[in-house]
């Protein structure tokens, strides 16, 4: 049997290595159009920044020594032009010298990835992607002329990645998103501290701006504003490359990109699709979806690789984890945001929170926010975003897990996790998150949100404070009044006939009070997340905008 895999990197080799392991009769060849076949995709933007000093490091395996381990028959700089299902053979054309030849497969393993989203705008041109060794090359070789000035247009994962690269190597940096926030993935109260990481670090950050040229030395905003560019960045986005799958008649999926089963096969079942290319099952409601990430490539190879060899699968789902780096914040995300879920009409609760990543007393702790999305009927989660400067991998990975396994929400504070005062606390934060979830679920303390904050005043609802004067004159929510917790019992009658949205810093001592309120016959809400979130939110943003 002769396997052709189109497309090395992540999935293309995880399938060629994990069929090599099952059979050694095999005939496995891998057809690579770029110079390289396996290498470190997600370094690239750290290569770039010197942080990765050698590009040797990137490089996973070459075809000799995929030859010498594996046997293994790759092909680089070898660009496959169409494909005839019907007679099982493929047309390759060699880079290196033109050359056309026909290749039969028994099985044929589509992996080509994705493609940069380059938007058609006049000198365009000029703007260098992110996406392959020979782009970092490129981007390398325009770094040695020493400019000045680099405008990023994209503040998604990689954009900030090649942002904060470009930076330590003292550039001016400049990013341009078309929407209102960065990394759209996160929700908008969540994004603004990663803009503030950003500009702290000398990163100008222009959100809500289009591009609309670009010229030798800048580019031009449609607001009109100019911005230097001696150099030019585009990582707005990537596209399946579905090229080769719509010339062979495969099934292109709702999402646009390759259609496939819970194995990976295409409408042919001789040809599988894996990667960025090919469409996934989105854990939550089974829907077709898109997550071009390596370890989800990674997982299909092995997959696909043992449907050949017919072995037992297990259907995986994805659930779109991600995690960034951003200067010294750690951004990550699982599941689904509140955005798409309200625009999709399911029923969500949301809780905030901002505790240390580990024990307050041991030195060192650092604050961080996490968010967590579970259905309001039955506690289902459905997913967590996190941001901060230790300890969020670790949380969101924990929820993640919970979120694959089917765990409900208010299950979380039965984990047992690790603890020790340099790891955690007695009570972890996804504990924390699981409490919180149970006492919305439970009632009889209802949050509000950040969101819903001006509605509540505009209804009447008085707003109070009750931390301590020190704090509430370190600045609150516009027209609240200040009741320290502590005082709260005795002064409950100044409240008696009100409606009262209660905040605090982080929303604990909220909760303590509007337990208190509630107790006393006081129509009375908490704010979820406390001042924190909703001074990070696009509302307190706006009021406070930070310098």
């Amino acid at each position: 049997m002769r396997v052709v895999i189109v497309g090395g990197v992540a999935g293309g080799m995880s399938a060629a290595t994990r069929l090599r392991r099952l059979s050694e009769e095999t005939e496995i060849v891998v057809l690579e159009r770029s110079g390289y076949v396996s290498y470190a995709n997600c370094g690239l933007p750290y290569f770039v920044g010197g942080v990765i000093d050698d590009e040797a490091d990137l490089l996973l395996q070459t075809p000799d020594s995929l030859h010498q381990r594996f046997r293994l028959d790759v092909r680089v700089l070898s660009e496959v032009t169409s494909i005839d299902a019907a007679t099982h053979s493929l047309t390759v054309r060699s880079l290196a010298d033109g050359a056309e030849y026909g290749l039969h497969y028994d099985v044929l393993v589509l992996s080509p990835g994705a493609t940069p989203v380059i938007p058609p705008l006049p000198g365009i041109e000029r703007a260098l992607p992110l996406r392959t060794v020979e782009d970092v090359e490129r981007m390398v070789r325009e770094l040695s002329n020493a400019p000045a000035s680099v405008a990023v247009i994209g503040g998604g994962f990689i954009g900030l990645e090649i942002a904060e690269n470009l930076a330590h190597r003292g550039l001016a940096v400049t990013v341009i998103e078309a929407l209102d926030q960065v990394l759209a993935p996160l929700d908008p109260e969540m994004a603004g501290a990663v803009v503030d990481e950003m500009e702290s670090h000398g990163v100008e950050v222009r959100l809500g701006s289009s591009v609309v040229s670009v010229s030798e030395t800048s580019v031009h905003l449609a607001s009109g504003e100019e911005i230097p560019a001696e150099m030019v960045i585009v990582a707005i986005g990537v596209r399946p490359d579905v090229t080769l799958a719509r010339g062979a008649g495969l099934e292109i999926g709702s999402r646009g990109g390759i259609a496939v089963n819970e194995v990976n096969q295409t409408s042919d079942p001789s040809i599988y699709a894996l990667g960025d290319a090919a469409e996934k099952r989105d854990a939550l409601d089974g829907s077709a979806s898109l997550v071009p990430l390596a370890n989800v490539a990674n997982r299909h190879g092995r997959v696909v690789a043992d449907h050949i060899m017919g072995r037992t699968i297990r259907e995986t789902p994805t659930i779109g984890t991600a995690i960034v780096k951003v200067f010294d914040l750690t951004i990550a995300t699982t599941g689904w945001n509140e955005k798409r879920l309200r625009s999709a009409g399911r029923p969500v609760a949301t809780v905030h929170s901002h505790p240390a990543h580990h024990a307050g007393y041991y030195p060192g702790a650092e604050s961080m926010t996490l968010k967590l999305l579970f259905d309001p009927t039955d506690g289902q989660i459905l997913g967590a975003q996190g941001v901060g400067r230790a300890g969020v991998d670790k949380r969101i990975d924990v929820i993640a897990t919970a979120l694959y396994a089917h765990l409900r929400a208010p299950e979380l504070a039965d984990l047992e996790l690790a603890y020790a005062p340099p790891f955690g606390s007695a009570k972890d934060p996804v504990n924390m998150l699981g409490y919180m979830a149970e006492n919305v679920l439970e009632g009889p303390c209802r949050p509000i949100q950040w969101s819903e904050v001006a509605e509540w005043r505009e209804a009447g609802a008085i707003l109070l404070d009750v931390r301590t004067p020190e704090e509430f004159a370190e600045g609150t929510l516009p027209g609240a009044i200040n009741i320290p917790l502590d005082d709260l019992r005795s002064r409950v009658d100044e409240l008696k006939g009100r409606r009262v949205v209660v905040t605090c810093r982080v929303g604990q001592r909220g909760h303590s009070g509007t337990m208190l309120l509630l107790d006393h016959g006081i129509d009375a809400v908490n704010l979820d997340g406390g001042y924190l979130t909703w001074r990070s939110s696009p509302a307190g943003r706006a009021l406070h905008p930070v310098s």
